[in-house]
């Protein structure tokens, strides 16, 4: 959390600022016992045992925007407010999604540093292709989506998505395709994931859906890893069926032994460690509308002064 947002925090309320407390539960709960506010980012679990070492606690800040990481059942049943930082790092994210989508789409040509630098000139192997006249696929067509359509867009490509809970009329769709999910699977030549994550979702893009898409075809999560599973992906890749892809997030976080088997000699395939949405603007501004949120749910509570 960006220090400034803390200090800000630090003038009016008793703050512990300890990002290692992640990695020490015990830690965490005891000084949860008289703590009003919480604030994590996805490794915490805020799970209903975590919560009950909280007797005191009014609201849960999430610096990012995913909730999957937190009990939401237990934290409305005790009144407890929820407040993501809805939005505040969408230009990140949908930067991360165009970045991957040129690097992939030149994949040779951004590796050649080697080749180049032994006096090989690789020129042939090196050719890749535009994004331009592509199109991206947008499963879900949220802030961070809409964000990346109007980047991809910049860059020439078509964009379409699939978001049933988006209404037709709205206004974000002026100059994308509203597609059902098979018929976006079938045409993007990009396919960015921007989903939660929750029962329905869970494995949406499994073996099947892959085989649904392009052999040439891209596919970018920075959504979350559990939306994807891995082991279809690797398969995928080796045998074919997709071009290339980018995962930023992982069904297991840091990865585990067995994503890390099926995933190491996948071709084709980018991995970062669930860092899309943070860079060093937007910590800043994640931190700031957390702290904002926090504030907010402490003073209501508070009542008038």
């Amino acid at each position: 959390m960006d220090e400034s947002a803390v200090g800000g925090l630090r003038a009016d309320f008793t703050v512990l600022h300890e990002a290692s407390l992640v990695d020490r539960p015990a830690a965490l709960q005891d000084a949860l016992s008289g703590a009003k506010a919480l604030i994590v980012r996805n490794r915490t679990q805020v799970t209903a045992d975590l919560l009950s070492h909280a007797p005191k606690l009014r609201v849960v800040g999430r610096l990012g925007v995913g909730l999957d990481n937190i009990d939401l059942a237990t934290c409305a049943a005790r009144g407890i407010a929820v407040c993501p930082a809805t939005g505040a790092n969408a230009i990140a994210v949908a930067e991360y999604v165009v970045g991957m989508t040129l690097r992939l789409l030149r994949w040779q040509a951004y590796g050649a540093t080697a080749r180049v630098l032994s006096g090989d000139w690789p020129r042939n192997d090196c050719i890749g292709g535009d994004a331009n006249g592509r199109m991206m696929g947008l499963l879900g067509f949220g802030a961070i989506a809409q964000a990346v359509a109007i980047r991809a867009k910049a860059l020439g490509m078509a964009v379409a998505a699939y978001d049933p809970y988006v209404e037709p009329g709205n206004a974000a769709w002026q100059g994308v395709v509203n597609l059902d999910l098979p018929a976006l699977l079938a045409q993007a030549d990009v396919l960015s994931l921007h989903v939660p994550l929750n029962d329905s979702t869970r494995h949406m893009i499994d073996a099947a859906a892959m085989q649904g898409m392009k052999d040439t075809a891209i596919l970018i999560n920075t959504a979350r890893g559990g939306i994807v599973d891995e082991r279809a992906l690797a398969t995928a890749l080796t045998d074919g069926g997709l071009a290339g892809a980018a995962l930023d997030v992982f069904e297991t976080e840091p990865v585990s032994a067995e994503s890390a088997a099926h995933l190491r000699d996948a071709p084709r395939l980018i991995l970062t460690p669930h860092i899309a949405g943070v860079t060093g603007e937007s910590n800043v501004l994640v931190s700031q509308v957390t702290a904002d949120n926090v504030r907010r749910a402490l003073t209501a509570e508070a009542g008038p002064r």
